[in-house]
């Protein structure tokens, strides 16, 4: 019936219906190597099979020559799908290995008319199948084995000539070119087999090769940046008498320094993991507690873009788990610090955990951090959790990275006996989400949660909420079930002030800081009015710090400050709590001078992205009286160099910009010199933290004069401003020779 169906197909369906066979089953990555290779081996049997069935239903049919032929269909087909289904390829090698040359080819040989038939040439093949199945020691051994049967095979036709079956002279010319076609197929779909393995295996190389390759460049750059602000930032405080002022520069050098080190663990973790021994350490710790450090260390970054952060912990989450708490915490830090990153001014990013469930003790806890950020394409999302790979890895990316973080994070949620995903759309935000096999910590830290301080009957507390934010106030009535305190809510000062009047004092105010209408300033007056400290307890609810107004709140009597985002066990802490201690932390400004020689008169275009970066610069420059005027990228560079040539000269380019890189900056500037004849040559060196060879052969190449790299030398910073600046002018199109 397949027979007939395949016969009856057109010339090029059957050969679509062939060519999709060979493709999905031999070519395609769809399956793994092994089953690739046995598949070439079932498909050309199949062939082989096909054909030689097509020349008897020609002549005529011989029952034994059928059955035997119907026989192989049925173990190649079988074979095949068992093989595929249960993944048994080293099983279906070594039977393949012996089936063929041992017995399928030494029977059809006999059969099939000895010598005079086709079968010398599958002989051929089966030796073919040896070198491209078996290696090694195996190799040897079934092609002994091969030799054997053929030698075996001629040894017996030649004395016992009755075992052959005769055939007639129009099967033996059709066997012998069948034999000669189906062993010449086979042969070439090998050849072209590994062919594609090599171009597969090239490819993967290649892509490798190139991952690595930018991940070297993104490490040179992420690690030298800071090294560059801790250097610089040292100078600056060595060279400085001022207290104040070296305290300043010891407050960045450890800032960059603690981003340095970020990155070093981040290369140190991907090490081990590669290596096979990152371990866990597991211990008893307070989940929640853990979520207040990981606030902490991100906080001043969502301070500094004003986003809102919240957290939700669900009841059901155990207060005590047993786990290796600085590999979880890694996790969020670093699926926080990307969200923040990752989203704008003013936008939002929230921390939820929840219990998903629980078995013998053993917690399945959901971590989820979300944003309305950028979001990412699908094709971003497909290289998230590679390797030295970035969701944008282009040398003009904004937000930098080393690539790692997720990798990092993806191994360690897989320790902790979990997985990790995302979901995200582009400009639409993202959703980190990720499992931990956690144990419940012991009974006696059970009670902890929300216990009662200092003796207080929780039942008789009585609190008001006053927030515009609708999930602020649900999570504080939540938190008040939980610990069984009574609350009342109000979006505003005047509900709030309406139900003060309704049901009477409160022993404990929260209230936000910032509320559209009355703010959290005048409503704390408001309540204080005339009432004894004692008698009126009123908390500071904001995601800014309290030393940004400390006279104005203290003096509208607030008795304490609750930072943003909010836990259940800070608020009751504080309504346990009477009295609350807030420092005042100033921030010291920076200034001073240097000694330096006298650039002025000049003026120069210092390209840089990094705030950091230009502060060291400016700062360093600032006693030779040289005019630096500032580009954030290389758009701004191009515009100031095109508003007025004349201006400037020289210019120091970074080559890592968001927008515009360095190297496109540079072209365009001596594409406008080129479009003015006779005109001087500004001179463009690049000021980077790339700076392997290939590096500095690409800054010369887009027309760049010279190179100093990160961390700066100040003393190549100011022999490049002598040479260029006092040195001789140079007509444009000149080349400087660095």
């Amino acid at each position: 019936m397949l027979t007939r169906r395949f016969t009856k197909m057109g010339d090029s369906n059957r050969l679509n219906v062939l060519r999709q066979l060979v493709d999905k089953y031999v070519f395609s990555s769809e399956f793994p190597l092994e089953a690739r290779r046995l598949n070439l081996i079932y498909i050309v049997g199949m062939f082989a099979i096909l054909a030689s069935l097509m020349t008897r239903l020609i002549e005529g049919i011989d029952a034994v020559i059928v059955v035997y032929k119907l026989g192989i269909v049925v173990c190649i087909a079988a074979s095949m799908v068992i093989c595929n289904r249960f993944r048994l390829y080293a099983l279906s090698t070594w039977l393949i290995l012996l089936a063929l040359g041992d017995f399928f080819f030494p029977l059809g040989y006999f059969l099939l008319g000895g010598i005079n038939s086709g079968m010398s040439a599958y002989f051929v093949l089966g030796i073919v199948v040896v070198f491209l199945f078996a290696c090694g020691k195996g190799l040897y051994m079934f092609l002994a084995i091969q030799i054997a049967a053929i030698v075996g095979t001629y040894f017996l036709e030649a004395n016992y000539p009755r075992l052959v079956t005769p055939i007639s002279d129009f099967m033996r010319y059709t066997d012998n070119i069948q034999s000669v076609m189906i062993s010449g197929l086979f042969i070439g779909l090998a050849v072209k087999f590994q062919s594609v393995l090599y171009d597969e295996e090239k490819k993967r190389a290649d892509e490798a090769s190139q991952a690595k390759g930018d991940f070297l460049a993104n490490m040179s750059h992420e690690m030298r940046t800071p090294m560059n602000a801790i250097i610089g930032m040292t100078s600056i405080a060595m060279a400085s008498g001022d207290a104040g002022r070296k305290d300043y520069c010891l407050g960045k050098i450890e800032n960059a320094s603690t981003h340095l080190l970020g990155v070093i663990n981040d290369i140190l973790d991907m090490s081990k993991i590669e290596a096979g021994k990152l371990e866990l350490s597991r211990v008893e710790f307070d989940f929640e507690k853990l979520l207040q450090k990981v606030v902490n260390v991100i906080s001043f970054r969502v301070d500094e873009k004003s986003q809102n952060f919240t957290v939700r912990i669900d009841e059901d989450v155990p207060r005590i788990i047993i786990s290796d708490d600085q590999r979880l915490a890694q996790v969020i830090t670093n699926l926080l610090s990307n969200s923040v990153k990752f989203t704008q001014e003013n936008g939002a990013v929230r921390l939820e955990a929840r219990l998903l469930d629980e078995e013998c003790g053993v917690c399945t806890i959901l971590i989820e951090v979300s944003d309305n950020g950028i979001g990412m394409t699908r094709d971003q999302i497909g290289n998230l959790f590679t390797p030295f790979q970035q969701a944008d890895s282009g040398i003009s990316r904004k937000y930098g990275g080393t690539g790692l973080g997720l990798a990092i994070s993806k191994r360690i949620v897989e320790m902790m006996g979990g997985r990790i995903w995302v979901e995200s759309e582009d400009g639409n935000g993202t959703k980190f989400s990720f499992t931990i096999q956690a144990e419940r910590g012991g009974d006696f830290a059970e009670g902890r949660r929300l216990a009662p301080k200092y003796g207080i009957d929780w039942g008789c507390v009585h609190v008001l909420v006053v927030d515009d934010d609708l999930d602020v106030l649900g999570y504080f009535l939540d938190i008040a079930k939980r610990a069984g305190f009574k609350c009342d809510v109000a979006q505003d000062g005047a509900t709030a002030l309406d139900k003060i009047g309704e049901h009477g004092p409160y022993q404990v105010y929260f209230i936000d800081w910032k509320m559209p209408g009355m703010d959290g300033i005048e409503l704390s007056r408001r309540i204080k009015g005339g009432a004894s400290p004692h008698d009126r307890i009123v908390v500071m609810m904001s995601s800014a710090e309290l030393c940004a107004t400390p006279g104005e709140m203290w003096s509208a009597g607030i008795s304490k400050f609750l930072p943003k985002p909010i836990f259940p066990s800070n608020v009751t802490d504080l309504i346990s709590e009477s009295l609350g201690v807030c420092k005042d932390n100033g921030v010291v400004e920076c200034a001073g001078e240097m000694e330096m020689p006298s650039f002025e008169g000049f003026n120069i275009i210092l390209a840089e992205d990094v705030e950091i970066n230009k502060e060291i610069v400016l700062t360093f420059l600032e006693p030779t009286k040289l005019s630096v005027d500032c580009a954030e990228n290389g758009i701004e560079a191009v515009r100031l160099y095109s508003k007025d040539p004349e201006r400037y000269g020289m210019i120091f380019m970074d080559v890592q910009m968001p927008g515009m890189d360095g190297y496109e900056a540079t072209r365009r500037i001596r594409a406008l010199e080129a479009g003015s004849p006779g005109g001087r040559r500004i001179p463009i060196v690049a000021m980077t933290a790339n700076v392997f060879r290939e590096d500095i052969e690409r800054c010369m190449a887009a027309g760049m004069d010279g190179h100093i790299g990160k961390p700066l030398d100040f003393g190549e910073v100011l022999q490049k401003l002598g040479e260029y600046l006092l040195g001789p002018p140079r007509a444009s199109g000149t080349d400087s020779g660095h």
